[in-house]
């Protein structure tokens, strides 16, 4: 008398709606029903899921199950055809007294194209990134590359007080939109390579978490992807810049010009030094990042906004659904990009010297690292750097907030 189930509606076919009753469903019958997860779909009410069902030996189908709204009960909705692969759904899901008052559940189907259509928003996400931070540290950039392309000797207040003298003000953005031409699916290939590299890796070694050295090494797999697949357009880049070219005629006269007079594997110029330099670039650029992320999401403080996200559900915006937040997606990516440009700038200072060789005097690596120092020391090397720093912090942590927004904004599924 104290325990009943309520039937509020069953139809006369092979499928059934039953409301099961949180205080009136007898354990007994909980446990006959062997339940074995398949996939699950939580709203972000976290009220919906679907498993498969079997009882007594034989497979019923899939079950599809929804909390009562403010019941205190759930809706089982059986289909009893044994055809496999068959998902049945009655018309209506009744409610406690009869109530329509229950949303029906959809079956969530894979669609054809999805994972390519996932694939590109994840690479739109990386390429407004690339936008957005490399329009904003433009003027670093410019003065970054006199430093290195044309041997500047003059300090960085002189080097500024001239361009703005001679240029103007859109001179700090010269070359601004072929720099994005070639960072945008720099950095979107960089972003997508590493996530996918770092998600096989992990099915490979069948561990929750990456490692740091997974990390490190998808890093470095992702910078040695974007960078065979865009230096051409980097190189095309630093001719038009360097001394001379404005005298070719932007890009398709620079391009033009090296193909016709050095032939086409001159675009790929310093592709030796390219890799060396993004394969640890990468590494510690994205390895730093998500040791960085991964400690904070795995401190008390980092478990509690985890937490405070689900309660908050959809009612957050993009930015509140930062993982850590605003301010410290900004500053882990400022760490990341500082790290990875010093350890790696003077392979970026050998590539752009090899960039600028023509063919009559064109040095291998080695002998154009050796020519720097012989010519201006080991501080050669790091020539522009200050300015390059400069331009990488901000860079860096703009890149990742971005990235991160973009990726929630156009709901990225993970790799």
């Amino acid at each position: 008398a104290d325990r009943c189930l309520f039937v509020d509606s069953i139809r006369v076919s092979r499928q059934g709606g039953l409301f099961l009753s949180d205080k009136t469903v007898h354990s007994s019958f909980v446990s006959s029903i062997s339940l074995k997860t398949q996939k699950c779909f939580v709203d972000k009410n976290e009220n919906v899921f679907l498993v498969s069902c079997s009882w007594g030996g034989q497979t019923l189908g899939p079950v599809k199950s929804r909390r009562s709204g403010g019941k205190g009960g759930w809706v089982l909705s059986v289909s009893l055809s044994r055809e496999e692969g068959y998902v049945g759904d009655s018309g209506e899901d009744w409610g406690q007294n009869g109530d329509n008052n229950l949303e029906t559940v959809e079956e969530v189907k894979e669609k054809k194209g999805s994972g390519a259509l996932n694939t590109t928003k994840h690479l739109w996400a990386g390429a407004v990134a690339a936008m957005v931070s490399r329009t904003f540290i433009a003027p670093l950039e410019r003065l970054k590359l006199e430093y290195i392309v044309r041997g500047e000797k003059r300090s960085l207040i002189e080097l500024i007080k001239w361009i703005a003298a001679s240029e103007g003000l859109k001179g700090f953005w010269k070359g601004n939109f072929l720099n994005i031409l070639r960072t945008a699916p720099f950095k979107a290939i960089n972003f997508y390579a590493y996530d996918i590299y770092r998600s096989q890796l992990l099915k490979l070694s069948g561990n929750e978490e990456a490692t740091n050295s997974e990390r490190f090494l998808a890093g470095a797999a992702a910078g040695i992807t974007a960078t065979l697949l865009c230096l051409p357009m980097d190189t095309i880049r630093t001719v038009m810049v360097g001394p001379g070219g404005e005298a070719l005629g932007g890009l398709i006269g620079a391009f033009r010009h090296m193909i016709q007079t050095e032939g086409f594997f001159s675009l790929y110029k310093g592709l030796v030094p390219s890799i060396i330099s993004m394969a640890p670039s990468g590494a510690v650029f994205y390895g730093v990042y998500d040791i960085l992320k991964s400690a904070y999401l795995h401190s008390p403080e980092g478990r509690k906004r985890i937490q405070d996200m689900k309660q908050g559900g959809q009612e957050l915006n993009a930015f509140e659904q930062l993982e850590l937040g605003p301010v410290r997606t900004l500053l882990y990516g400022a760490i990341a990009g500082a790290c990875s440009e010093a350890a790696t700038y003077p392979f970026e200072v050998v590539r752009r010297h090899l960039q600028m060789q023509v063919r009559a005097t064109k040095l291998g690596a080695l002998a154009t690292c050796v020519k720097i120092v012989q010519q201006g020391g080991i501080s050669a090397l790091y020539a522009g750097l200050i300015p390059s720093l400069l331009q990488v912090l901000p860079s860096a942590a703009i890149s990742y907030l971005v990235y991160e927004f973009m990726k929630i904004v156009l709901k990225v599924e993970p790799a």
